[in-house]
């Protein structure tokens, strides 16, 4: 089957169109086609794509996730691919406690997913936007998969998931610990069991998605007993722009001290804290170290209170795990900052994981191991590959219908 996947983040669309057979995890049951990104959706939008025969193309991108949808069918039309598409994967954020699986998109699951959309609005209404438009280009020809980040995390035991407030508000209003970042967690502790040849061992992985949103899991056998982030992105480890684990007072303190509403001071926390608010000067994880090495401070408190977080939530899942194999890293810093990542495994040889220093500086968006062969806790670089995930997920929904 010939899928394409869209993955809408808040102002980004990342497309790919496979050939899959669906019956293996292992990457080569995955076949690329074509593939692109459109960047800074809303604002001086850059569509770039290219086939894997050769064919490039890059221009401007104006208007919304909607329009940028359409921009990606166009090209697919060009190049002569739209007429062989046999299915579309779109990666959604907040699946909630509707959605555990996969689900073909219908008008009830818009309905759901429209209902999700104020836990995630940074995501889910780019997504959904994706999918309208993608439907009216398409029509009722080609079924379309909604994957949702949130399911790979349902199975984390009740005292992962729920908060310690009154149960009757939990079931109220369906607040637990949800988890994100499903589909990239996923897929590191599925390629680390072929790496490793771990298939026949039980295997205890703590996996870290470190990118502009950063989250861990703990994850035993497949299944995920812990993970970082909760109701909504915010919570865990601090990020590019979202503040991560905070005492939740800090809200209400500050909307009456700046005489702001509570929403404009999860704004702040979303969008204006984590490594841009402690450094003042950026997000980017590849600035700051640059700034620090020229003797920025507060670049460099931003750069150690990141490593420090990720630091601190492995000990946690070390002990929630009792044990580990392996620490996995992927996302964008996770896969191309060595440094970072000799920053956050630094104290940890306690438990038995000691870095090669050449292996880690060597590995920059490749995939391998990352500690000499003797350690007790290994460590891997695993680059993160969610179309793969999108595209399987897809094929398999559509078949068991």
């Amino acid at each position: 089957m010939n899928v394409l996947t869209l993955n809408c983040g808040s102002s980004t669309l990342k497309f790919r169109l496979v050939s899959i057979d669906g019956t293996s995890i292992a990457n080569e049951s995955v076949n690329g086609i074509a593939e692109g990104v459109i960047d800074r959706i809303g604002e001086d939008g850059r569509f770039e794509a290219r086939t894997h025969s050769g064919n490039v193309k890059v221009q401007a991108c104006a208007g919304d996730h909607a329009a940028a949808t359409r921009q990606v069918f166009d090209w697919l039309a060009d190049i002569g691919s739209l007429d062989r598409l046999d299915a579309v994967a779109h990666r959604i954020v907040h699946g909630g406690d509707l959605f555990a699986e996969p689900a073909v998109i219908d008008e009830s699951v818009i309905r759901a997913i429209q209902a999700l959309t104020e836990l995630a609005p940074l995501h889910n209404g780019p997504a959904l936007a994706a999918i309208n438009a993608a439907r009216s280009m398409l029509g009722e020809r080609v079924p379309m998969v909604a994957v949702f980040d949130t399911a790979f995390h349902r199975t984390m035991p009740p005292r992962a998931s729920q908060y310690a407030i009154p149960h009757h508000l939990t079931e109220q209003h369906r607040i637990r610990r949800y988890g994100f970042h499903g589909i990239a967690h996923r897929y590191m502790a599925e390629r680390y069991t072929i790496l490793s040849g771990a298939a026949s061992q039980p295997s205890r992985l703590i996996t870290l998605q470190l990118g502009n949103g950063c989250s861990a899991a703990a994850i035993n056998q497949g299944r995920v007993v812990d993970t970082s982030m909760g109701f909504t992105p915010l919570e865990g480890l601090v990020m590019g722009t979202r503040s991560g684990d905070i005492d939740p007072s800090v809200i209400g303190y500050l909307a009456a001290r700046e005489g702001v509403t509570p929403s404009d001071v999860e704004g702040w926390l979303n969008t204006r804290s984590g490594l841009l608010g402690v450094s003042g000067r950026t997000s980017d994880m590849r600035e700051l170290l640059a700034a620090e090495v020229q003797g920025d401070a507060r670049a460099a408190l931003a750069v150690e209170m990141f490593c420090y977080r990720a630091r601190k939530y492995i000990g946690a899942y070390l002990a929630a795990l009792e044990g580990a194999e392996a620490i996995v890293f992927g996302g964008g810093i996770g896969e191309n900052a060595p440094a970072v990542r000799a920053r956050i495994c630094a104290g940890l040889e306690w438990c038995g994981l000691r870095l090669d220093r050449e292996a880690n500086e060597a590995r920059v968006g490749t995939e391998g191991r990352i500690t000499s062969a003797d350690a007790k806790v290994h460590a891997y670089v695993i680059p993160v590959d969610e179309s793969t995930i999108l595209a399987r997920d897809a094929v398999g929904c559509l078949r068991a219908r």
